[in-house]
């Protein structure tokens, strides 16, 4: 059973009414618009003539009826304009019922209906819309929640819950118009960064979403099984892997924008399925990568907000190149004032105890050095800070630091303390490449359910030799974050993961005898829209006593009506 509120169920009748009418409320046949609100508003004022015969559609988002003419509000997807309905324009011939019945009573905020007509501004000086036809597009039997805003246009009563506005992403976006901007800015970030990539002749390649081995970044996967096939699959943690074999396979440069999915926990910067781009390029290494993200980044942001400098919360980071490179070693010495680079496994667990971090004993030496740089470095790294230089134990996938013994040649960015970019010069000697994932294997074996699995495919593909090469991964919900200085990545995602509603508890014949209700007045109570407890306890006394018996006569219910103390004992 569906609860339905007093307006849904007006809504419906209103529905009703129309088709009675002749009208369907929800028509197949396109309806033609030629115009939109965004253009009305910057182009009227130059080009009168040009707005005599348009036609608009959106949603009735405000009314105000004033007898034979009224005025309006539509929004579509440009924004709002006013228009003006006149009782005898729309209806020239004697029949007014399409004014007087469908526009003043049938139809109500939210409905989407369509007007033809011409553009004039009103005494006040504001640009509206003078409907001569208009026709119902569809019927919301749902109404919208009512968003007040000053006559400055700010929003003081507003749909404002988290829960609601990220669970109901279709009310949020139409009542919350500033919400499209999120996600206009996030769509201008692939397509800039997109655009980087191409003008550098670099192939953008799709890589498959279900994989038998789950590799390529330390993460806990989602597995599923394929019935055909009778094998287990996994949903993509990163798609590193497949991007590499097509470096094996001839290509210089290929980048992928897809979905990941870590079967991991959710917070503010982390939803178990998110958007990351990846990129490997043959015959460079990870220097040549840091020059690279300084310029890409510096052009999304200049071709974003026109300047370089990004306000995020209270602070203003710059993304100007060149960023401040330190390893992170030097990192943890800075921030701790303690030297972790000789420490074994025994060592760091110490110095953990010590800093007050968790740890267990699935943790090998490269867990262990990232929690304590996690907890103690990462926040500090406000400005775009490039983190270089990682130890071996961490990092499976990239090349041995030429220099620098136990360490490989790998950089995170971080900005405003998150991590926004990972990259490497690129492993590309299978024999390492095997003796690394046999360490994993150990890892897994001790509980550390985050290790890598042996990827055999990989290791052939390998074996049949990579170029030298430098690989790029780029979280695209946390720079988004960043670049509409957004603070939980739910702000940016259309349909971030949340937990299941709860269901409302329909209340049964007994639950409301329980409470004295004779069984022979309940169906006046569920005609009366009262399905659960909540609903009963939420009522008037006196209004629920001349509701009952009301509809207890109208039903013909078998069954004398109650006393008023009666009713009053329901809901005590």
């Amino acid at each position: 059973m569906q609860l339905l509120s007093e307006q849904e169920i007006e809504r419906r009748k209103d529905r009703e009414e129309l088709m009675k009418l002749g009208i369907n409320p929800y028509p197949a046949e396109s309806f033609q618009i030629n115009v939109t609100a965004a253009d009305i508003h910057k182009n009227y004022e130059n080009n009168k003539t040009d707005y005599k015969d348009i036609t608009i559609a959106g949603r009735l988002m405000s009314r105000r009826i004033m007898g034979s003419a009224s005025f309006a509000e539509i929004q579509d997807a440009t924004g709002r304009l006013q228009i003006y309905v006149r009782r005898d324009d729309i209806c020239p011939e004697e029949d007014k019922t399409l004014y007087n019945t469908v526009f003043k009573k049938l139809l109500g905020i939210g409905d989407f209906i369509g007007v033809k007509g011409y553009i004039f501004t009103t005494q006040t000086g504001e640009i509206s819309f003078h409907v001569t036809d208009l026709k119902v597009l569809s019927k919301a039997v749902k109404p919208l929640p009512v968003v007040k805003r000053d006559e400055e246009g700010n929003v003081y009563d507003g749909f404002t819950d988290p829960e609601m506005r990220y669970r109901q992403r279709y009310v949020d976006l139409t009542v919350n118009p500033e919400v499209k901007e999120v996600f206009v800015t996030r769509t201008k970030i692939i397509s800039n960064m997109r655009r980087f990539f191409d003008d550098n002749g670099w192939l953008e390649v799709e890589t498959p979403i279900l994989q038998a081995v789950h590799g390529g970044a330390a993460a806990r996967p989602f597995n599923t099984h394929h019935n055909t096939l009778d094998m287990p699959l996994y949903l993509r943690i990163a798609n590193e892997l497949y991007l590499k074999r097509l470096i094996v396979g001839g290509f210089d440069g290929v980048y992928e924008f897809g979905k990941m999915f870590r079967n991991e926990g959710m917070d503010r910067t982390h939803n178990p399925e998110f958007t990351s781009m990846e990129i490997y390029v043959a015959y460079k290494d990870y220097i040549w990568m840091m020059e690279m993200v300084e310029q890409l980044l510096e052009k999304i942001t200049q071709s974003i907000h026109g300047t370089t400098v990004v306000t995020v919360g209270d602070k203003q980071i710059d993304f100007a190149g060149p960023y401040r490179r330190i390893s992170m070693y030097d990192s943890i010495l800075e921030y701790t004032g303690i030297n972790v680079s000789e420490m074994d496994e025994n060592g760091l667990r110490e110095v953990c105890k010590n800093l007050g971090i968790e740890t267990d004993a699935s943790m090998g030496k490269g867990k262990l050095i990232d929690e304590i740089f996690g907890v103690k470095v990462e926040d500090n790294l406000i400005q775009p800070t490039y983190i270089t230089d990682y130890p071996i134990e961490m990092t499976p996938l990239a090349k041995k630091h030429r220099s620098k013994e136990g360490l490989v040649e790998r950089f995170e960015l971080f900005v405003n303390g998150k991590e926004i970019a990972n990259a490497y010069s690129e492993l590309n000697d299978p024999i390492d490449q095997r003796e690394r994932f046999e360490e994993q294997l150990k890892l897994a074996a001790r509980g550390d359910d985050e290790a890598m699995a042996m990827d055999e495919d990989f290791l052939r593909a390998l074996e049949y030799g990579m170029p030298p090469t430098s690989g790029l991964g780029i979280g695209i919900d946390r720079l988004t974050m960043m670049l509409t200085n957004k603070t939980t990545i739910q702000e940016v995602l259309f349909f971030p993961q949340m937990r299941p509603e709860k269901k409302v508890k329909i209340a049964t014949d007994e639950d409301f005898m329980v409470l004295g209700i004779p069984q022979g007045l309940i169906p006046a109570l569920r005609d009366l829209n009262i399905h659960t407890l909540e609903q009963l306890k939420e009522q008037d006394a006196n209004k629920l006593f001349n509701d009952v018996c009301g509809r207890r006569k109208k039903l013909k219910l078998d069954v004398s009506n109650p006393t008023k103390e009666e009713v009053e004992s329901w809901l005590e």
